[in-house]
């Protein structure tokens, strides 16, 4: 797997191979990165039934990384999503900054702090 480390504990996932397809996919992703606590990806790397909230994958690994003190931030563009819904869990997980949807990775990092 082609990782970038920032810091002591934030790894950038740089491998185009990984897709993550549910929950145990996320953790396993943890798991398989000692002393990490946070991961950076890109949206590619996430299933797309992960953006249709209907699913239930997103809600599943939100709630897996929140009950482990775990931080993702995913990037990509979500400026022009048509669902509302999906729209509002975004800005929802974003106030918490346990799971971001963002459009760069500087901005990850930052909310991260990292600098």
């Amino acid at each position: 797997m082609n990782t970038k480390l920032y810091g002591n504990n934030i790894v950038e996932i740089i491998d185009n191979n990984i897709l993550i397809k549910d929950v145990d996919d996320a953790l396993n992703l943890f798991c398989m990165i000692e002393n990490c606590s946070t991961i950076i990806l890109k949206k590619e790397n996430i299933v797309d039934d992960f953006f249709n909230l209907a699913t239930g994958i997103a809600g599943e690994i939100l709630q897996k990384f929140s009950n482990y003190r775990m931080r993702m931030a995913i990037i990509g563009d979500f400026d022009n999503l048509k669902s509302k819904a999906l729209k509002d869990f975004i800005r929802e997980s974003n106030k918490t900054k346990r799971i971001v949807f963002i459009k760069t990775l500087n901005e990850a990092l930052k909310i991260f702090d990292y600098e």
